[in-house]
């Protein structure tokens, strides 16, 4: 069996023999072979003349190929040039495009095994009757099938950038409120140390105050005490020296000084409330700091959450009031945050009891206010109707609405500033209420089988919607 070709020579040679052509033909189908090969292919194979390559049919005798006779008989007289071989008589080539069995090079592609044949495997029993095609087309198809790949990849691999991206951009976005959240509780921390170093303060005041005052009063009880000691201690002296006399003397001076002797001492008496009313400093000392504390605090039932929030939506930094704007935010798109509807949800969920938040409307110009469901769609901009999840009532274009399917539209006497929400889980209530005189605007009978979220939405610039904060009051509980 003849070695390896080089380029020019497989050019020149026949598929079926490896050899230089002799006598060429060329088929209809454009394939060249030796004319000898060819009638003995066709006389060894099955009855019908096909091409030994790509199995067309040829139902016309082969066609003499006089071009590709001259150029083989050149390349003979010019002694095969491009013919190398080794010491070993063996020519260059690659081992990997020759038949490991047959020694013939790879020419054919068997398309079901999906591997490169020789000639010979073409007609032997393991790959007869399967369709093969030439190795230069089946390199041709990979190609194809390889840049395709190629492409989805390069779609894989673009798709894991952007998915890259995005995570970077969350990890900013969490430094970021990691460093919004340390400031803001240290502010407030800051305001409760203040309080509480004011408070301290003022009860040392307060307790130096009763200190001096009392003091003072027992010191001045004191200075009445060393006065009466002074006058005693000169009556103890006149009387020492009046018992030195001798004689009728005694008698003449003792009854003037015993009469004085004789007046009688009051023993000192502490007056109520002299020492300092320390159960009054110290009895229950933390509540009454806490109860003054509370004052100063404030406490609102729901909270906004600003990773729902639409990235057009602009936060207060306690959140508790949100207004629109016209510049969208760089936010992370996470799955809880609507966009592009200009929404946004409270972090507290129910399920279940009563509960209760006033939202200051003011004079805002479109808002909507009620309950959402968990399942709202957040990606989407749909209308906030009770079919789409939403339990609401809004504000828009100068009238007012309840979110039902079909709308409901609402006549009210006055336009609320406030707007109290009572939403009850277990009955399946969420009313709406004007807090000026507690004038009843809707009430939706809806059975709540899910959870289900304070949600607000506001399209006006100028006036934010402000979640009002409810009074707190402390009490101890009594027993009887």
């Amino acid at each position: 069996m003849a070695g390896r070709l080089s380029l020019q020579e497989v050019d020149l040679s026949c598929s079926i023999c490896c050899e230089i052509f002799r006598d060429p033909v060329v088929l209809k189908c454009s394939h060249s072979f030796c004319a000898p090969c060819l009638q003995q292919y066709w006389t060894q194979g099955p009855r019908r003349r096909d091409c030994p390559l790509c199995r067309s049919q040829s139902v016309d005798d082969p066609v003499p190929s006089l071009t590709l006779k001259n150029l083989c008989e050149a390349y003979i007289q010019e002694g095969g040039e491009g013919l190398e071989e080794t010491a070993g008589g063996d020519l260059y080539g690659d081992p990997g495009e020759t038949c490991p069995l047959h020694g013939e090079r790879l020419k054919l592609y068997c398309v079901p095994d999906q591997e490169p044949i020789c000639v010979v495997c073409h007609t032997s029993r393991k790959h007869k009757q399967h369709d093969c095609c030439p190795v230069s087309e089946a390199i041709m198809d990979v190609k194809e099938k390889m840049k395709s790949a190629l492409g989805s990849m390069q779609e894989k691999r673009d798709a894991f950038d952007k998915m890259k991206k995005k995570y970077e951009d969350a990890v900013e976005c969490i430094q970021v409120q990691a460093r919004f959240v340390e400031r803001r509780t240290r502010e407030e921390f800051g305001k409760l140390h203040g309080f509480l170093d004011a408070e301290e303060e003022a009860r040392m005041e307060a307790l130096r105050r009763e200190e001096e005052q009392k003091s003072r009063a027992v010191m001045q009880k004191i200075e009445e005490i060393v006065g009466n000691i002074t006058s005693v201690s000169e009556s103890i002296r006149v009387l020492e020296e009046e018992m030195a006399l001798q004689g009728i003397a005694v008698l003449h001076k003792c009854k003037t000084t015993l009469v004085r002797d004789n007046s009688p001492i009051e023993d000192p008496v502490m007056p109520p409330g002299a020492l300092l009313d320390v159960a009054t400093h110290l009895g229950s000392l933390k509540f009454h700091v806490w109860e003054k504390m509370h004052k100063t605090v404030k406490f609102t039932p729901v909270t906004l959450d600003p990773n729902t929030a639409a990235p057009w939506l602009i936060l207060s930094e306690d959140l508790t009031s949100v207004c629109d704007s016209d510049e969208k935010q760089k936010m992370p798109d996470n799955p809880e945050r609507f966009d592009p509807d200009t929404g946004v949800l409270g972090r507290e969920s129910f399920t279940s009891g009563k509960h209760t938040w006033v939202v200051n409307v003011g004079d805002n110009t479109a808002w909507v206010v009620g309950v959402a469901k968990e399942s709202v769609q957040r990606k989407e901009k749909v209308s906030s109707v009770l079919k789409n999840g939403y339990l609401s009532v809004y504000f828009y274009h100068k009238m007012y609405f309840a979110g039902t399917s079909p709308l409901t539209r609402l006549i009210l006497k006055r336009n609320p500033q406030r707007v109290r929400v009572q939403l009850d889980c277990d009955k399946g209530r969420v009313s709406f209420y004007d807090p000026h005189d507690d004038t009843h605007i809707y009430t939706f009978k809806h059975v709540l089988s899910e959870r289900v979220f304070p949600y607000f939405w506001v399209g006006c610039q100028q006036c934010p919607l402000t979640l009002e904060p409810l009074e707190v009051s402390l009490k101890a509980v009594e027993y009887f």
